[in-house]
């Protein structure tokens, strides 16, 4: 089956007892979040609201929201389209085995973009920007965003739709200086593919074409995600998964339009001309910060007879694009590591924001006749890692050898720390990269995408036992009064609040006195943090908070470290200074006013009894 609209596959879901209606009036300005955000942590349906305030439009969220329910989606293709991803990825395995792959080339032809007329149901009327619903996700938040739209934009020297591209870049449609109903802002982060696309028109002096494409099939938004294989392009990919192929036709302007859309924003963008965009609640579990992005100035806004506007809530994972992560892996499965020799498994570890941490693991062949193995070949595979595409915004990469371990598990995030800490070199396996790109999102940097990186490579014995409780014997001098194990060989460290940014040499001094000279082998690694007991509490709080927290050519630490021509090493432990800092973003917290009216809904008689 393929559905042939958003409103087929809400009818789909409810059918089966995949969807809730909500009736009453709801708020778009953070209510309508707030629901989203509890539904999704009891695991629930998609969230169908009827009744959106200020808006003659329902609204649909958290349809992705567990893998369950996406992959009842796309129960009939997700088979056939793992088959054409993994066929792109290896094209010699249809040489290998032709019977198997039979299908795939007419897989492929059957799918490609079909051009309609102008009478598609995306045609039925017009709106404006402010007539749509204005959700506002977190109190901080700039204004209201499109947070599940499909952007679409085509290269300006060789137009057409099987070179355009399509992506999921968010989009902010009022608050700030934007003129209302005629400017919206376009938010892009590096390695996207609209980024090209608006350097070749401003090269040229030309206004890029761009037309938002928001709900229809869910393919569609799938698509918009999926990082493809070279030559298959977005809209191949939502015909595939679909089962049914893209339609599209150009309006009397020239716009690109998706026939199947429930609405379609479109507008142009002037080389150069920027607007503040933002503050937004983020997937690193902070805001983004009010920053200069393109302005888009809209044309028209197109919406089909019976629209539904879908849209989805971000902030610290797991969330609903978490899911989307756990979809796109199992159409995906193991596309990375095939581009990378020696590279057997890379997790951008979702608990920790994405991308400020990877976990990869690796062959170490370079020199098997050497007694004592230590990381050789992955050192290489790390650089190649961290110069992939958006791999290569991650802060930290930690990568460890299989021949040590051949059922380790990236995904096993305490399982895989403690295999790295065991094995850790703290004299010779971090390898810095310093005044670098990462990721847009994050604010532990020196600015705007600027940051460092730190690759560590783990080949060998294991090198120490963890501790996984402190000797009667240790203590840390004042003014540290809290620290917590947080993990087998982790502490963490609980900074005093009064103690300044300025005064931390100060106390790394303290601590490198008391330290110095004690028996710390068991304890490789320390995190220095606000708050030990919430640091410690969970290896999600641990990663999350370290992490996201830190920029290791500033924040990383050694007792009796040393530079030894250019290399950075310490004799232990390590220290990562995760306090939040004056420059950091502002965490993401809820309103407690409109948490009250989500837990009236989950009361006896309220709509959401039983499912939050």
């Amino acid at each position: 089956m393929g559905y042939k609209s958003l409103q087929a596959c809400i009818t789909d879901l409810e059918k089966n007892g995949h969807l809730v209606r909500i009736k009453q009036e709801v708020d778009p300005h953070l209510q309508m979040a707030a629901i989203h955000l509890r539904v999704f942590e009891h695991e629930g349906p998609a969230i169908l609201f009827e009744n959106v305030k200020g808006s003659r439009f329902p609204a649909l969220s958290n349809l992705f929201g567990t893998l369950d329910r996406s992959k009842f989606i796309f129960r009939d293709t997700l088979e056939k389209i793992k088959t054409l991803v993994d066929i792109k990825n290896d094209p010699i395995k249809a040489v290998k085995q032709p019977f198997k792959y039979a299908g795939t080339a007419l897989t492929a032809l059957s799918a490609l973009p079909m051009r309609v007329g102008k009478n598609a149901p995306v045609a039925f009327g017009r709106t404006q920007i402010s007539e749509l619903p204005q959700v506002i996700n977190w109190p901080m938040d700039g204004g209201p965003f499109v947070t599940m739209p499909q952007v679409y934009t085509e290269d300006i020297d060789k137009p057409g739709i099987m070179n355009a591209n399509l992506g999921m870049y968010r989009i902010q449609l009022g608050g700030n200086n934007y003129i209302q109903d005629k400017e919206i802002g376009l938010h892009y982060q590096l390695h996207r593919g609209i980024g090209v696309h608006q350097t070749k028109a401003n090269a040229k002096g030309q206004p890029l074409k761009v037309s938002i494409f928001v709900g229809g099939p869910p393919s569609h938004p799938v698509a918009a995600v999926m990082p493809l294989p070279e030559g298959l392009s977005e809209m191949t990919f939502a015909g595939a998964l679909g089962n049914r192929r893209f339609r599209y036709f150009y309006d009397a302007e020239g716009f690109c339009i998706s026939a199947d859309a429930d609405f379609v924003i479109t507008g142009t963008v002037m080389p150069m001309e920027n607007k503040p965009e933002g503050p937004f609640g983020d997937h690193l579990g902070y805001y983004s910060l009010q920053h200069p992005f393109p302005l888009m100035k809209v044309h028209n806004v197109y919406h089909r007879k019976d629209a539904v506007w879908s849209f989805t809530v971000v902030g610290r994972p797991p969330q609903e694009d978490t899911s989307f992560g756990a979809l796109i892996h199992e159409i995906t499965g193991s596309a990375i590591p095939k581009e990378i020799p020696g590279l057997h498994a890379v997790n951008a570890v979702d608990a920790a924001g994405v991308h400020p941490l990877l976990f990869a693991i690796g062959s170490e062949r370079y020199t098997p006749y050497v007694k004592e193995r230590h990381p050789a070949e992955l050192i290489t595979i790390a650089n190649h890692i961290l110069g992939k595409g958006q791999l290569s915004l991650a802060k930290y990469l930690f990568i460890a050898a299989k021949e040590d371990n051949p059922g380790l598990d990236v995904n096993d995030i305490g399982g895989f720390l403690k295999h790295i800490l065991q094995r850790l070199d703290l004299t010779r396996d971090l390898h810095f990269h310093t005044r670098t790109t990462i990721d847009t999102l994050d604010y532990s940097g020196e600015g705007l995408n600027s940051g460092s990186k730190v690759a560590v490579t783990v080949a060998g014995d294991i090198k120490r036992e963890l501790w996984t409780e402190l000797p009667s014997t240790f203590s840390l001098p004042r003014p540290i009064v809290n620290y917590k194990m947080a993990m087998p060989g982790v502490l963490a460290v609980e900074i005093p609040k009064n103690i300044r940014q300025s005064d931390m040499p100060l106390i790394l001094d303290i601590l490198q006195e008391h330290l110095t000279g004690a028996d710390l082998n068991g304890l490789p690694l320390m995190v220095l943090c606000d708050d030990a007991s919430f640091t410690a509490a969970t290896i999600n709080n641990l990663v999350w908070v370290t992490f996201t927290r830190s920029n290791p050519s500033h924040d990383i630490y050694g007792i009796n470290s040393f530079t030894e021509h250019k290399h950075w090493g310490c004799h232990g432990p390590l220290m990562i200074d995760a306090r939040i800092k004056p420059h950091h973003a502002p965490v993401l917290e809820r309103d407690p006013a409109v948490e009250k009216t989500v837990d009236a809904m989950g009361a006896k008689g309220g709509v959401l009894h039983g499912i939050i």
